[in-house]
């Protein structure tokens, strides 16, 4: 199953960064993508912005801390996630994008390193999370070539290693 997001946006407001009691940060940025549509009958064209609210973990929060505001030009690649809440009785809604990549992209920021890619880190139980400009491997990665294996003998699967858990957003 494949569960992937990549935009290139502008950001509407600044970000909320916020720490939670354990000290892990989490930033939430709301970001703008415009379409551009030309009709070739009224010769016109015409634009369609889409708003997006990106949540960011930990070293990635960190960053949007540091260099990101209002009308920065940011890459973000992500996975899709929906949760509901419920609030004086009425439920709630949201689906938001969970970052795992973001680039700096525009004109560089006061400070800003040179190279503008940052990646969350895979979390599994035998790696110290680390922050790298390119994207981490998994921690469970088939080699690129494998000898074909008798048909008698089943290949193991990698365990699965669940996500942060989206119903712990502190907004």
């Amino acid at each position: 199953m494949i569960n992937k997001v990549i935009l290139v946006g502008n950001v509407g407001i600044d970000p909320e960064v916020r720490s939670l009691e354990t000290g892990v940060k989490v930033a939430r940025v709301r970001l703008a993508t415009t379409e551009r549509i030309f009709n070739r009958q009224t010769n016109e064209n015409t634009e369609h912005t889409e708003w997006h609210t990106i949540t960011l973990w930990r070293g990635l929060a960190e960053v949007v801390d540091k260099y990101v505001r209002k009308g920065s030009q940011i890459y973000v690649e992500g996975r899709l996630r929906s949760r509901e809440w419920e609030r004086d009785g009425v439920k709630h809604y949201a689906t938001e994008i969970v970052a795992d990549e973001l680039k700096l992209l525009g004109r560089r920021p006061e400070g800003a390193p040179q190279q503008g890619g940052y990646s969350q880190p895979q979390q599994s139980a035998y790696q110290q999370p680390t922050y790298q400009s390119a994207p981490q491997q998994p921690a469970y990665q088939q080699p690129a070539y494998q000898s074909p294996a008798p048909q008698s003998v089943p290949q193991p699967e990698a365990p699965f290693i669940p996500a942060e858990d989206p119903d712990d957003l502190p907004f």
